[in-house]
C-alpha cells in the first residue's frame, strides 16, 4: 500500500491551504493509500471536537467529515510541541486523535516508500 504523511501547518488563520491539506488527505484515502495527517501549529486546534466543525470555506468540503475519514481510514496526529503550547492533551483531542513529538514524524516521513507533503 503506497504511504502519504501530510503535515498542515495552517488552520483558520490561513484557511484555504489548511483545506487543501484535508482535501489532499481525503483524495488519498480514497485511491487507496495509507494517510497520516499530522496537524501543527493552528492546525492543532482542528483536533478538538467542535473546531472544525466550525471551519468555513466557500466551496469547500466539510472539514468535520474530512477529519473523521481520516480518523476512520488513517491516522490523525497533533504535534506535541503544539499541543503543549495550547495546553491541548489527548483528552482534549476528538476520540482516536494523538500526539506524538517530532522524532515520530521524521521516522514516519524517512520510512522507504512514503511521500511526504506539507501544507
Amino acid at each position: 500500500m503506497r504511504s502519504l504523511v501530510i503535515k498542515c501547518t495552517a488552520g483558520t488563520d490561513e484557511a484555504e491551504r489548511c483545506s487543501q491539506a484535508f482535501t489532499v488527505a481525503t483524495a488519498a484515502i480514497a485511491s487507496g493509500a495509507e494517510v497520516s495527517l499530522w496537524l501543527t501549529g493552528e492546525a492543532a486546534w482542528l483536533a478538538v471536537p467542535g473546531r472544525a466543525e466550525e471551519f468555513e470555506l466557500p466551496l469547500a468540503g466539510s472539514l468535520a467529515e474530512a477529519r473523521d475519514l481520516v480518523l476512520e481510514s488513517g491516522s490523525l496526529i497533533v504535534c506535541a510541541q503544539c499541543a503543549a503550547r495550547r495546553e491541548l492533551t489527548e483528552a482534549d483531542l476528538v476520540p482516536g486523535a494523538r500526539i506524538a513529538g517530532a522524532a515520530t514524524f521524521a521516522e514516519a516521513v524517512l520510512t522507504d516508500g512514503v511521500q511526504a507533503l506539507v501544507y
